[in-house]
């Protein structure tokens, strides 16, 4: 009888992946839930003997999920697959029940390691023929739908390493959204990027990169309103604040998630990108303002808006990327052979 797993993600590109990943000797029956609350139905109609769970989903995400399946005694065994790898992430679900935390991309060996360990797949079955029958599958027939999809993904796994490097420098828990993704034109970008500023003054820094023919840029944006926090959360020697110590707390942190994000992508696209020096947009200035001259040089952009959260300490501040027309099918073409 082939064990029943459940792959629990909001991405379709994350589910096939996650797909691929299980071991080809490994006799199962899979199926798909696009958020927590899709995967509760299904695993109380008993197709979860095994769960592989995203955290960040809508509707219901890997933490309320993880809390109904331990608050309601139900059968499923967990293991979590996500992009936010934050010690205080794994705690928590570790706390809930969870058997492991899988970073993503998932590592196959590792995978295959963590299933042997438990005792759920060993290694015996590589002469039965796996059974793969999808039960709730998002189809992605729209080519665009199905691009955004990836870059999501793409997105999700760099913001999660992004988040964990600067939970490390600031020991707080960052908490991660939904990357939002969309296509937009010039005339539309000035309109989408004041739609991201939480205050009427801010503060941003631009940093380009380049590989292999995609190029892009890395937005931060600020609210002022945040500085006096992130400077007491950085520990400088010097705590009084100033405009140069803004803006080295903005440097500081700009370094910290742009680093680690181009670091997450590159691996994913599997190209080595070229970091430009970081230059100041301004500071204390209206958004509008800040973009008034940088926004004309772009054409139809690839808009990827993370918004960072450290809500002990009442801070917000965004990040943007944004990659021009010619860059967006490259790096479709190779998440996809990456993916194979």
């Amino acid at each position: 009888m082939p064990t029943k797993v459940l792959i629990c993600d909001d991405s379709s590109f994350a589910r096939k992946q996650m797909a691929r990943c299980v071991p080809d000797g490994w006799n199962v029956e899979i199926s798909f839930a696009e958020n927590g609350k899709i995967a509760i139905d299904m695993i109380k109609q008993g197709k979860a003997d095994v769960m592989f769970l995203d955290l960040n989903m809508p509707v219901m995400d890997g933490y309320e999920t993880m809390q109904i399946i331990r608050d309601q005694d139900l059968p499923t065994l967990v293991i979590v697959v996500s992009g936010d790898v934050q010690p205080e992430a794994r705690t928590r679900m570790m706390g809930m029940g969870a058997l492991d935390f899988i970073r993503k991309p998932v590592d196959n060996d590792k995978l295959t390691t963590i299933l042997s360990q438990y005792g759920i797949y060993s290694g015996d079955s590589a002469a039965t023929e796996r059974a793969k029958s999808p039960t709730v599958v998002t189809k992605t027939t729209d080519p665009l739908t199905e691009k955004l999809d990836a870059y999501r993904e793409m997105a999700n796994v760099a913001m999660g390493q992004a988040g964990e490097k600067l939970a490390q420098l600031l020991n707080q828990f960052i908490d991660l959204p939904i990357p939002n993704v969309n296509l937009i034109e010039t005339t539309e970008l000035h309109m989408a990027i004041e739609e991201i500023s939480r205050n009427d003054s801010v503060s941003a820094i631009s940093q380009g990169f380049l590989s292999a023919g995609i190029h892009g840029e890395a937005l931060l944006i600020f609210n002022d309103s945040n500085f006096a926090n992130m400077v007491k959360l950085l520990n400088y020697k010097n705590t009084q604040l100033s405009e140069q110590l803004e803006l080295e707390a903005l440097m500081d942190v700009t370094n910290i998630l742009v680093s680690a994000c181009l670091t997450a992508l590159s691996a994913q696209l599997n190209v080595k990108f070229i970091h430009n020096h970081p230059i100041v947009l301004g500071q204390h200035c209206g958004l509008g303002e800040l973009l008034s001259t940088n926004v004309s040089r772009w054409n139809r952009v690839l808009a990827i808006e993370i918004g960072y959260a450290i809500k002990s300490q009442h801070i917000n501040f965004d990040l943007l990327l944004l990659f021009p027309d010619k860059s967006i099918d490259l790096m479709f073409e190779r998440l996809v052979k990456e993916a194979e």
